[in-house]
């Protein structure tokens, strides 16, 4: 059965499935190829009769290895700036909940299987949607040749269109049965970093009431070095100057892309502080309360890093000299510093019964390191301003590699959804009744948190907020539980050296 809604661009024809109404790629925004690459999006053409809905629009451009994680078929282009609406009903007002996705700022869409909407806009009664933007060197390059007139953006181009998406929401999701002062955006890794960023930036007031940050924290690069990942880019493209960037063909700035990438993995396409978008760092924005309107969810998983143990097969064959060799490779630290890290972190996890082996170690250190220290930090710095601030930590173990990845970067995200055990997704996140329970206890936490600011459940109890003395988090997985400042000792640890520099 066929859905029709008029938006403010013209109408759309989605589809109604099992009382659910679902519109796929619909246009937020006209086109970045051509005169719109490395330009703020504009806003989309308007179109007479009615647009077909019922198919996901192209991904953004990315390197063809990348897409290997969507399905078959997937199409890249230039021409990507479309959302996807999943709504029980046209009339009345719900809460809506904007889907950002994660992909290190250079791969994935807004199509995988794994974030469809349906499940969680049927069983909250919500409005669900999900968005593409652009993504690497085409989403996030950033220099001084870029910016149109004075103080326009230099950069985060990728961002911009996450507004973009934002701003269409605000003036649309009435027509399909949304409210737009009831907005809260959720991501997970680079989603949720974009999220803190969104957060930071004067952009985006009165487009988001609330956010949940799964497995990210805001980071920005300052312009200058933005800008000496522009250049090397441009030389490897070929070309003489950033601006000459422009009429470079997609594929071309895709190799551009994975050659300095090959070349030095600390090269990050990720947001920049452009004075535009970002007029400082995201979390000093944070800590002068430029969220401190906006309750928020944030936390991780417990074994994020061994996501990446399957692409690091020597990494479960770890000793001690291996794990010192690849610590001083990521921290700015003498050896003193690197032994003090890895004799203080030893003896808290040992204290705790957790297991020691350098290879465990190494993926420990790695997920404090790149996630948790900074998602609790940044959490910190939120409920300095706003009470409605809640942490939790998702311990549930994938049953994949025989249960080696434990709660691994990602896994959570199904259960969100209610796609856990699905053909796509079984063997990542297992199926059954534990499972669907997860599921539940994730979904009704989420959706009571999208409708009131609190995420508490009668399943869960009372979750409360969030603050520096007690650490109050909800840990999760097979069971639940409120637990003061969980893992504590191995975050404050990684933390001591990660921010020892800052005043």
């Amino acid at each position: 059965m066929t859905a029709v809604v008029e938006t403010r661009d013209g109408r759309v024809r989605g589809e109604e499935v099992d009382g659910l109404r679902r519109f796929l790629g619909i246009p937020f925004a006209a086109t970045t190829a051509g005169a719109g690459r490395w330009r703020a999006p504009a806003p989309a053409q308007p179109w007479t009769g009615e647009r077909d809905a019922t198919a996901f629009g192209p991904v953004a451009p990315q390197p063809d290895g990348m897409l290997a994680l969507l399905p078959v078929g997937a199409v890249q282009d230039e021409d990507c700036l479309t959302l996807n609406v999943w709504t029980p009903g046209v009339a009345g007002r719900r809460p809506v909940m904007v889907w950002v996705h994660g992909g290190a700022f250079r791969q994935g869409a807004a199509r995988s299987a794994m974030y469809d909407g349906a499940a969680l806009a049927r069983r909250g009664d919500v409005v669900v949607v999900s968005l593409n933007y652009r993504l690497g060197a085409l989403g996030f390059l950033a220099h001084p040749d870029l910016r149109d007139g004075d103080g326009g953006p230099a950069g985060n181009w990728g961002m911009l269109d996450q507004v973009a998406a934002l701003q269409w929401v605000r003036d649309n999701i009435a027509a399909f049965g949304g409210d737009p002062g009831n907005v809260t955006v959720f991501g997970e890794s680079a989603g949720s970093m974009a999220i803190g960023c969104l957060l930071a930036s004067p952009s985006t007031k009165g487009l988001l009431h609330k956010a949940i940050l799964q497995s990210g924290a805001p980071s920005a690069l300052a312009l200058d070095r933005a800008a000496e990942i522009a250049e090397r880019l441009a030389k490897a493209a070929g070309v003489t100057s950033v601006a000459e960037l422009r009429d470079v063909p997609v594929p071309a700035i895709l190799a551009a892309q994975q050659q300095i990438d090959a070349e030095d993995a600390a090269l990050r396409l990720i947001p920049s502080v452009d004075g535009h978008f970002l007029d400082r760092a995201p979390l000093a924005a944070l800590a002068s309360g430029a969220a401190a309107h906006v309750p928020t969810v944030i936390g991780t998983n417990r074994d994020e890093w061994k996501l990446w143990a399957p692409a690091d097969p020597r990494s479960r064959d770890l000793d001690d000299a291996g794990l010192r060799r690849r610590l001083s490779r990521v921290y700015d630290a003498t050896d003193a510093e690197i032994d003090a890290l890895v004799e203080e972190f030893t003896r808290a996890r040992a204290a705790t019964g957790q297991p020691i082996a350098p290879n465990d170690l190494w993926f420990a250190l790695e997920t404090e390191r790149v996630f948790r220290a900074p998602a609790m930090r940044t959490a910190e710095t939120l409920a300095a301003h706003q009470p409605a601030t809640f942490a939790y930590l998702f311990t549930y173990g994938s049953p994949a590699m025989h249960g080696w990845l434990g709660a691994c970067h990602a896994l959570e995200i199904a259960f969100v959804f209610g796609t856990q055990g699905q053909a796509e997704t079984a063997l990542f996140t297992g199926s059954g009744p534990e499972a669907d329970r997860l599921s539940e206890w994730l979904m009704d936490s989420w959706l009571a948190f999208a409708r009131t600011g609190d995420p508490s459940t009668e399943a869960l109890g009372r979750w409360p907020g969030y603050d520096a003395r007690r650490r109050p988090t909800l840990v999760i997985g097979t069971e639940h539980a409120i637990v003061d400042a969980p893992y504590d000792d191995e975050r404050g640890t990684v933390a001591a050296l990660l921010y020892r520099d800052d005043a």
